[in-house]
């Protein structure tokens, strides 16, 4: 089975050079993979270093996406594979030397084709540490301890994430609506392309020993962050469901319950910044009214594209 290790980046030079020093440990046969690095417009050296890599790692290759954000990079990788099996891979994870031959193995030892993805662990580090009011957002999958098929409403993360190169050829590509690009946060190409998978009749499966540590620096860890991510991230959960049937009825029954929470968790963190503004509580109420703000935001919008 031919694997096909696919790494969009942007700007991220140095930990993905650290990518690559784990994926050149693998104990996967040499002649069985490849490797994709997909620039997505750097300007930082990651086209020398990728480079520089070329005799290190195995079949690695660089190519360039000039059309900016995550999902365009990751279809053109899809048009470049020759594996039989695309793992997208995140450019700043850390894996261990087992890691394409835990991925591949689900695939490998499914005769009749019925699984369509695999998703693999990842575990969140912190290496300049991690402030207490944001670790309840970051924990590992934990979905189950062992290699099997998850439950239809578990969705595995695009950072360790494998499609059989053939569902690709069937369901259509990432959309790229629902794309994160320079200077945004949008998400959500990779659980909507999980969903095709399923509606299609396949399984989708999840690899715990196939585990990436996800490198979380200071930068993500701040409230300007936090707060972003929850209104760009909210904002791609809108367009994804206006896409499919009955997305009006439900988003207009969101939009009354998002004006609520907003409000509420807008007094509430107003409140506790009064009280005790050094506690987590007006961090957390505040990172939540963000997000009930991205479907305030974008609902609208939705609406009025479908009309």
């Amino acid at each position: 089975m031919q694997v096909t290790v696919a790494i969009p980046t942007y700007n991220r030079c140095g930990y993905l050079r650290q990518t690559l020093e784990g994926i050149a440990r693998q104990d996967f046969p040499r002649g069985d993979f490849e490797v994709i690095v997909v620039d997505n417009n750097s300007t930082d050296g990651t086209r020398e270093m990728v480079g520089a890599w070329g005799a290190v790692v195995p079949g690695l290759r660089l190519v360039v996406e000039t059309k900016q954000g995550l999902d365009h990079a990751r279809n053109r990788a899809v048009a470049e594979a020759a594996g039989d099996i695309v793992l997208f891979a995140d450019d700043d994870i850390l894996v261990e030397p087992d890691w394409v031959r835990q991925m591949a193995a689900p695939f490998a030892a499914d005769g009749r084709g019925t699984i369509g993805a695999v998703g693999g662990e990842v575990i969140p580090v912190f290496p300049d540490g991690l402030p207490s009011w944001v670790s309840e957002w970051h924990s590992p999958l934990g979905f189950r301890p062992d290699a099997g098929p998850l439950a239809p409403d578990q969705s595995p993360m695009g950072a360790n994430l494998a499609f059989r190169r053939s569902v690709f050829a069937g369901l259509g590509l990432f959309h790229t609506e629902l794309d994160r690009a320079a200077g945004s946060f949008f998400s959500g190409g990779d659980a909507e392309m999980v969903r095709r998978v399923r509606a299609a009749g396949l399984q989708v499966w999840f690899a715990p020993a196939a585990a990436v540590r996800h490198q979380m620096p200071a930068g993500r860890t701040t409230f300007r962050y936090a707060c972003r991510h929850a209104f760009d991230s909210a904002r791609s959960r809108v367009i994804d469901r206006a896409c499919r049937p009955g997305a009006a009825g439900y988003l207009l029954t969101r939009l009354g319950a998002n004006a609520a929470k907003a409000a509420g968790f807008g007094l509430a963190a107003a409140l506790g910044f009064l009280i005790c503004p050094a506690a987590d509580f007006p961090k957390k109420s505040l990172v939540r009214a963000w997000r009930s703000c991205g479907y305030l935001y974008q609902i609208p919008r939705s609406l009025c594209r479908k009309t």
